[in-house]
């Protein structure tokens, strides 16, 4: 094991025993003086920004990925706001429920819980680092976090912010703790480190999680990978079709939650699928199209046949796969069979057929006449998040303050003894 991470994982295991125990007030108060630190080191902060912008530049990154990257002024406001977002939620910590009596008197009950040490493996957004800082501290639980090369700079900035506002309010600056040391071989190590992190989320790419979840032997939470689906049924409302596609797929084409997949219903493709074309291509989508979507749209100038991988892939760009269905239960196999079960909707004015939709899906966020943009911890009321959640165990969807608790059972008696 790399030196650097036994250290840091003994500092967590230590720290973490103070924040389990930390009073809601001086963690709030400590989530305030990291937004206002933040801020009064933005030029600092925004200095190594660049410094990760250029290299990413330089090293042939593509749009995506350096939009994902860049920190502004704005997006550092947003930062801040999102932590002070999360000091004004409710501490689940010490929360008491399903309590009862039972018949010999003892009076038992489950208390909520930090999980202990939290291990982030991360890629890309530097923002990810404040938002894990805040969810980790108001919830109790420690962080080591492993940020990814593209953004070294901006992540170390960002920590040092982060752990100068915790020694402002009198919490340990090691509470969160960024891995230093660049070498892949580290992430295995994160993977395996049993004895000092409780649990690891990856935040990244296919390749990343599949790692994790084949090396790991800590409990992994995956997702944040979204092929996402709209489905435009026969009933739906053609005023509402419109601007639902529009903002799921260009609002910003670049994050989990954005539309990759359009299922239309062949009743109103006709009639819907030029509309939706024409107001995509002001911002200038590509349409990938099955052959009844490619028929209807003949001519279109950014319309070409969709390829064999296209309905199986995040695009993370403006670009769009579009399919045209015969029925509801078409475009249920299809989102079965493609989804990665992440965020998927339906428009439609036919309440049976979004309740049908609503049950089928398997995703951890099912719309109806909405855009899969919303699946997001801040847009939930969660404040922020530390992952979007796929998996069916422990947490789906935004994870935030309550998923990152356990609990235990707490038994108060009276001298009973067990017969």
């Amino acid at each position: 094991m790399f030196e650097e991470l036994r250290d840091l994982g003994e500092q967590a295991r230590r720290v973490a025993r103070t924040l389990r125990t930390l009073d809601t007030n001086v963690k709030n108060g400590t989530l305030l003086a990291i937004a206002e630190t933040i801020l009064e080191e933005e030029f600092d902060i925004l200095s190594a920004n660049s410094e990760d912008i250029e290299a990413g530049r330089a090293a042939g990154l593509d749009e995506h990925m350096l939009e994902r990257l860049l920190l502004t002024e704005s997006r550092l406001e947003s930062i801040a706001g999102g932590v002070r977002s999360v000091a004004a939620l409710p501490d689940p910590v010490g929360e008491s429920f399903d309590a009862r009596t039972l018949p010999n008197g003892l009076r038992i009950s489950k208390r909520r819980v930090p999980i202990g040490v939290i291990g982030v493996i991360y890629e890309s957004r530097p923002n990810v680092t404040v938002d894990i800082a805040a969810l980790c501290l108001k919830s109790g639980n420690a962080a080591i976090l492993r940020g990814g090369k593209e953004a070294v700079h901006s992540n170390r900035a960002l920590a040092s912010a982060v752990a100068a506002g915790c020694e402002k309010a009198g919490v340990p600056g090691n509470a969160v703790q960024l891995v230093q040391a660049q070498d892949r071989a580290l992430v295995k190590d994160m993977l395996t480190a049993h004895e000092y992190i409780d649990m690891i989320i990856p935040r990244g790419g296919p390749g990343l999680h599949r790692f994790a979840l084949e090396n790991a032997t800590i409990p992994v939470i995956t997702g944040g990978i979204g092929i996402c689906h709209v489905y435009v049924d026969e009933s739906a409302d053609p005023q509402k079709v419109v601007p639902i596609v529009y903002n799921a797929k260009v609002q910003r084409p670049t994050v989990c939650n954005a539309l990759d997949v359009l299922l239309i219903h062949s009743a109103v493709a006709g009639d819907l699928l030029p509309q939706i074309a024409d107001d995509l291509a002001r911002a200038e989508v590509t349409l990938r199209c099955d052959p009844r979507a490619l028929a209807i749209l003949q001519g279109h100038p950014l319309v070409s046949a969709a390829g064999s991988e296209d309905f199986d892939t995040e695009f993370l760009s403006l670009v769009l796969a579009v399919r045209v269905v015969d029925s509801l239960e078409e475009a249920l196999d299809h989102i079965s069979q493609h989804s990665t079960q992440h965020s998927d909707a339906i428009i439609t004015e036919d309440y049976s057929n979004a309740m049908r939709f609503v049950d089928a899906v398997d995703s951890a966020a099912v719309y109806v006449n909405a855009s899969t943009r919303f699946t997001d911890g801040g847009e939930f009321g969660l404040g922020a998040e530390v992952a979007i959640s796929t998996q069916r165990l422990h947490a789906r969807g935004p994870m935030a303050l309550r998923e990152l608790t356990t609990y235990k059972w707490v038994i108060l008696g009276d001298g009973q003894v067990r017969a």
